[in-house]
């Protein structure tokens, strides 16, 4: 597994870029990490926490990763990044090829990495598949589905996620990933992801449905945080990764920031 700069530190230093929401969710969210020694706060109002941890960032310099919830440009801080020598969490997706493109071998030559798509959908649902693919079992099927913000669909593709979501409809997404995977439009604050793994066993044909459900703003914030502590712990090869590239170590991380996870098993 590759070794990072941020990997040789004792304790992590992160700096956030909260542009919305999940950015300040993950912000949080990051505080509970027991080996963080310092968050700083990138081009964003700061107010004194009672956290000491917690302090304003006029350059990023001292951070061995920063991370970002922003939609409108986030590569500015992708650049950043790269000047000082740090690895960089991304909340958005993108075209994996342009981006290893670009940026590949720049992250590569530092021994850093770029993480894009850590979010629900390109990091926690693949990650909940990743943890049932990786039982061993002969695998028959794998469909994974995420909320996103839109309108309800009155038909289309049956997803169960938990409560408080609960079942809805969804639609097929054209995904570069390795799994069937289903979008599901939704409005409101509330937020799911799910893994349906199909798997041949001794006792038979086993489907096994894992899945989340909470409030939208910290199921991303939470995706957001696991990738930027796996960056910050250098478990990433260097170079470009999608957040779910290190599937088990980055559920375990999720989980243990507050991933509330739901099971069930039909055979």
């Amino acid at each position: 597994m590759g070794t990072t700069r941020a990997a040789s530190r004792r304790t992590l230093r992160i700096a956030v870029h909260p542009a919305g929401p999940v950015g300040i969710r993950a912000g949080r969210i990051l505080l509970g990490e027991a080996s963080l020694e310092a968050l700083g706060v990138v081009d964003a109002p700061y107010r004194r926490s009672p956290d000491r941890r917690v302090e304003r960032a006029g350059t990023i310099e001292t951070y061995g990763v920063v991370v970002t919830d922003d939609i409108a440009d986030p590569w500015t801080y992708v650049d950043r990044a790269l000047e000082v020598d740090a690895s960089a969490v991304l909340w958005v997706d993108g075209d994996l090829d342009a981006i290893e493109d670009q940026y590949g071998d720049a992250f590569r030559s530092r021994g850093t990495t770029l993480v894009v798509g850590a979010n629900l959908g390109s990091g926690i649902a693949p990650a909940l598949a990743a943890h049932e693919v990786a039982k061993g079992n002969v695998v028959q099927e794998v469909e994974i589905a995420w909320t996103e913000q839109g309108e309800t669909l009155r038909k289309g593709v049956p997803v169960p996620f938990p409560q408080p979501v609960g079942p809805r409809w969804g639609e097929h997404f054209d995904a570069d990933g390795p799994y069937r995977s289903i979008v599901v439009p939704t409005t409101g604050e509330w937020a799911a992801a799910m893994a349906k793994v199909t798997t041949l066993t001794t006792d038979g044909v086993t489907t096994r449905i894992v899945g989340t459900s909470d409030l939208g703003d910290h199921l991303e914030g939470l995706a957001l945080a696991a990738a930027a502590v796996c960056a910050a712990q250098g478990r990433y090869e260097p170079g470009v990764a999608t957040a779910s590239d290190i599937g088990e170590p980055y559920l375990e991380t999720a989980l243990r920031a507050g991933l509330d996870v739901a099971a069930h098993t039909t055979t």
